[in-house]
Order: C-alpha cells, then structure tokens, then sequence
C-alpha cells in the first residue's frame, strides 16, 4: 500500500512530468504528421530520403528590361512512393542560401542578395525556411505527374499545382518541376506594378519560377 507521504510524492513528479510532456509530445507528433498523412496501409511503402548535395533548386525573376537568376539550397526533405509510384512528401528550403548567379560585379551582386533578404522581400532573418507540402501526387503517363500541395514562404501558406516528371528505379528517385508563384500572394509586393504606380522599367514581374531537381534514395 503506497503511504499518504509516497502518493504525494509521486503525485509532484507526474505534475512535473505533464507540464513537460505536452512540448516534447507535440513536437514529436509536428515531425511524424510530416510524414503521415501520405502513408497507406496495406502495401509496400518506401520513405525516400532527399539528396540535399546533389539536389538543385534554382529561381528566375523577371523585370520588364532584365531577369535575375540564382539558387537556393535544400535543408531536408522526403517523398513517398507506393509501388514505384510517388504519393506524397515535403521538402523544405533555406532562404539564407539564395544566390544571384547573373550579376558578377561583388557590390552590385551584395546589393541583391540584400533586397531578397530583407524585409522587402524574404525576411530571411524572420522566416529563414520556405517548404512544400504534397497533398496529391497523381500520374497521368509514363514519369509525368501532376503535383498538388502547400507552398510556404514567410510564414504564409498557399496552394500550388504544377506537372513533374518523375523517374523512380532501382531505390533511386529523381523529380523534376517548375514551380511558377505569385509573390505578392506571400507578401511580397517589392517594386510590383500591381501596389506601386509609376515604377517604369524598374517594376518586377509578380511571378517567380522555382525549379526543382530532386535526388532522393530509399533506405
């Protein structure tokens, strides 16, 4: 029989233990639903893990008189496949990476780089990681797919569609996409037509393309 001065005692340390358990707990449960929802039951399944060093993200923004082109590295990511078919997954990019790769003079590249990070635009100090989330992966023919799901960029969520060609053989996965967004539906309203009158030839075209090239492994 467990004494009034036990149950008291055990009573304290499980009080402890709940107000800590429920961060710990949800923050477990944040990293599994990462990957849940797009786990089926029944079949053979494979969690194909992203190359982040072989894999390559590239982006192109236009203006009426020039472009600008750059890359930005992978921080993680994983797809599912279903019997040599993709079903669903993430991945996730670090926004403090992006480089302008057209402009080769040092200041007026460092320039750049300091208009995308700021709060103009990415605020990469506040939101340094932009993901996509698949929530349909559906194969018309052959490698070509066409991908649904949620793009996040600075805290701010929205739906995207775009077709991919994906080739998946021998535990080996590699995805190919152009993901076309309207940044100002991110908050990104820098030098757009759209917000600001007057901008002439120095007014930046709302859409931006993302191109992706994954390289993923099965365990």
């Amino acid at each position: 029989m467990i004494s009034k001065l036990s149950a008291a005692a055990l009573f304290t340390a499980f009080a402890s233990l709940s107000s800590f358990a429920p961060s710990a707990l949800k923050n477990k449960i944040e990293k599994q639903e990462d990957i849940r929802p797009y786990i089926y039951s029944g079949t053979a399944e494979s969690i194909f893990k992203v190359d982040n060093a072989t894999s390559k993200v590239t982006w192109l923004s236009k203006k009426a008189t020039s472009d600008h082109d750059g890359q930005i590295k992978l921080s993680s990511g994983q797809l599912l496949v279903e019997n040599s078919v993709l079903k669903g997954g993430n991945f996730e990019i670090d926004m403090n990476t992006i480089s302008c790769d057209d402009v080769t003079d040092a200041k007026s590249n460092e320039k750049i780089l300091n208009t995308l990070k700021n709060e103009s635009f990415f605020n990469t100090a506040k939101f340094p990681k932009a993901s996509f989330v698949i929530t349909s992966a559906k194969k018309n023919s052959g490698n070509q797919y066409l991908i649904k799901g949620k793009l996040t960029i600075k805290g701010i969520t929205n739906d995207s569609s775009f077709p991919a060609t994906i080739s998946i053989a021998d535990k080996k996965l590699n995805a190919v996409a152009k993901i076309v967004f309207d940044r100002t539906k991110f908050d990104i309203k820098y030098s757009s037509k759209n917000f600001f009158e007057n901008l002439g030839d120095k007014a930046i075209y709302d859409n931006v393309d993302i191109t992706v090239n994954l390289n993923a492994v099965a365990p």
